[in-house]
């Protein structure tokens, strides 16, 4: 029974304190590093400053969906988010390497950045800032941005316009997850906010809107199957990108790129038009089969992604309750807790890198007991599903085992005394 207790005490304890790819690693600003924020600095006393916002309902990989787009506080910044109390120098036209700690490859989309100037970066709050679009990346040449910042070390690296007036601003960085976004309600907004000083700026000073204005459930860009169709036309949510000449520029594009287009549509010929109708009726049938194909291949691994942690835990559980028939009613109540755990599990960190280090500063996290020991690094839900299922198969039919053999053997020296003492 021991072993039995022992992993599942230990699956209980990381299933409530597992912070997975919603979290920043480190921000570097004109070289200068500075660290980020981390959910367990509110447990301690004091808690460290730094120049990220600070989001005490960040403790698992949360992010924010599209039923709160309406809310600013939970969509500027993160859920109730608050200011940083540091802020960071950069000079107008300087980098910022923003690292994450871990991002899922499956967890594709795009990534935005946006400014907002304020008086006193320390001391704002969500509501009042008004954000101006600075940068964006989608989907191109079949790459999406993600797919980029997991190629350059989990690192996006964001360029302070170089015309902007200096002073501080609060920088808004933004992932958009899409690998579930074919349903309503699907996409995952991870939006971090930064405290940073312009210094060395020009004299533009764009305006801007509040977060809650930027996007609805239904854009095109938010509400988007990404396993099929052609996705070379995904349109980048949310505001146009600011144009320091006055005009602006939405989804990457340029007013003179726009013109260009019309020119060479206007350009295009009679015998142009015909091979691509051609073309089009050609392949007509094929890119529908595999449409079809593409649709009902992602919507099994959806399904498989969803059904994987309960299919794992109930073959264990059913497997420890055949090969310990004799002790069934004391692990009845370990059995539904195992159970329940396997149901609380979100199927989106199931295979994503748990956090490795025990959290300081506190004896319990408000949601259980803390680890007593770190992880090794790499470990996921899944490896230690599979390390539970395997002690429950090994450990439990072991001690069943060893029960029934000392048990035998009492009743084979017992009957055997007996029989001499006739």
């Amino acid at each position: 029974m021991a072993p039995m207790k022992q992993v599942a005490a230990l699956v209980g304890a990381l299933a409530t304190s597992v912070s997975a790819h919603g979290l920043l690693s480190k921000i570097t600003v004109d070289g200068t590093e500075y660290e980020a924020y981390n959910p367990s600095f509110q447990y301690q006393d004091p808690a460290p400053e730094v120049i990220e916002w600070s989001c005490p309902e960040c403790q698992d990989n949360g992010y924010v969906d599209p039923t709160m787009y309406t809310d600013v506080t939970k969509i500027a910044c993160h859920k109730d988010a608050t200011a940083g109390a540091k802020v960071a120098s950069v000079k107008a036209g300087g980098s910022i390497d923003i690292q994450w700690t871990t991002w899922p490859e499956s967890h594709k989309g795009p990534v935005l950045d946006y400014l907002a100037k304020v008086d006193d970066a320390t001391a704002t709050e969500s509501g009042d800032l008004q954000f101006f679009k600075i940068d964006q990346k989608g989907y191109t040449d079949s790459t999406w941005a993600s797919d980029e910042l997991l190629s350059n070390n989990l690192t996006w690296t964001v360029t302070v316009p170089s015309d902007i007036a200096s002073g501080q601003y609060v920088l808004r960085h933004e992932i958009i997850a899409l690998h579930s976004a074919g349903q309503e309600d699907g996409a995952q907004n991870y939006p971090k906010c930064i405290n940073i000083e312009v210094t060395d700026g020009g004299s533009t000073s764009p305006s801007g809107e509040t977060a809650d204005k930027f996007y609805t459930p239904s854009d095109a860009g938010l509400l988007v199957n990404i396993y099929s169709g052609d996705l070379s036309g995904y349109e980048i949510p949310g505001p146009a990108l600011y144009d320091a000449s006055g005009s602006s520029s939405g989804s990457g594009s340029t007013a003179a790129a726009s013109s260009a287009v019309a020119t060479s549509a206007a350009a295009s010929s009679a015998a142009a038009t015909s091979a691509v109708a051609t073309s089009a009726a050609v392949t007509s049938a094929t890119s529908s089969a595999v449409q079809a194909t593409s649709t009902s291949l992602a919507q099994d691994v959806q399904n498989v992604q969803t059904t994987q942690t309960t299919a794992i835990v109930t073959s264990t559980v059913n497997a420890a309750a055949s090969e310990a028939p004799a002790a069934t009613s004391a692990a009845d109540p370990l059995v539904s807790q195992i159970a329940s755990i396997s149901t609380d599990i979100p199927s989106a960190i199931y295979t994503s890198i748990l956090p490795t280090a025990i959290p300081t500063g506190i004896a319990s996290n408000g949601s259980g007991s803390v680890p007593s020991s770190p992880i090794p690094q790499g470990v996921t839900i899944k490896d230690l599903l599979e390390w539970l299922s395997y002690a429950m198969r090994t450990y439990v039919k072991g001690e069943r085992k060893s029960e029934g053999n000392s048990r035998a053997q009492s009743q084979s020296q017992s009957q055997r005394q007996h029989a001499r003492s006739f």
